[in-house]
C-alpha cells in the first residue's frame, strides 16, 4: 500500500507543478501580449501625428501661414513620447522573456549572455540582484527533536 500511497503523492506534486508553470506561462503570455497590443496602439496613434504634420505643412503652404514650426515641433514631440511608451513596453517584453538587446547589433539574445551570438560582441555585465529575505519553514517528514546519543 504504502508504494501507491508514494505514486499517488509523487503524481500529485508532480501534477502541481506542472499546473503552477502552465499558469505562469500563460500569465507571461497574456501581459506579453497586453503588451504587445499596447505597442501597436501607440504606433497608430504615432502614423496619426506624421498624418497631421504633413496636413500642417500642406495648409501652411496654401495659406502662407507662419507658425509651421511650432506647430511641427509640438507633433515631433508627442512623438517623441510615443517613442518613449513603445520602448519601455518592448523592454518589459524583453524581461518577460528573460531576453535582452546586444548593444552593438540590437539583436535580442538571452540575458545572460556574455557576448553576443550574432556579431560576438561583449555584452555589459548584468547588476546583482539583492538578496531576498526567506522564511524557512521545517519539513514535518523530519523529526521535531534529535535524541542525545549517549556517550
Amino acid at each position: 500500500m504504502g508504494f501507491f500511497n508514494d505514486l499517488t503523492k509523487k503524481t500529485s506534486e508532480t501534477t502541481s507543478k506542472i499546473a503552477k508553470k502552465t499558469s505562469e506561462t500563460t500569465s507571461r503570455l497574456a501581459k506579453e501580449t497586453k503588451l504587445r497590443m499596447k505597442i501597436s496602439d501607440t504606433k497608430g496613434k504615432i502614423d496619426d501625428i506624421y498624418e497631421e504634420i504633413g496636413k500642417n505643412v500642406y495648409e501652411n503652404h496654401l495659406n502662407k501661414k507662419d507658425d509651421l514650426d511650432k506647430i511641427i515641433k509640438e507633433n515631433c514631440e508627442k512623438i517623441d513620447d510615443l517613442s518613449n511608451i513603445i520602448k519601455e513596453a518592448r523592454n518589459e517584453i524583453l524581461v518577460l522573456k528573460n531576453r535582452k538587446t546586444c548593444k552593438k547589433c540590437f539583436e535580442e539574445i538571452d540575458a545572460d549572455c556574455k557576448f553576443c551570438p550574432k556579431c560576438g560582441a561583449k555584452q555589459p555585465e548584468r547588476p546583482a540582484e539583492e538578496a531576498k529575505e526567506v522564511e524557512i519553514i521545517p519539513n514535518e517528514e523530519e523529526p521535531k527533536e534529535e535524541k542525545k546519543s549517549k556517550k
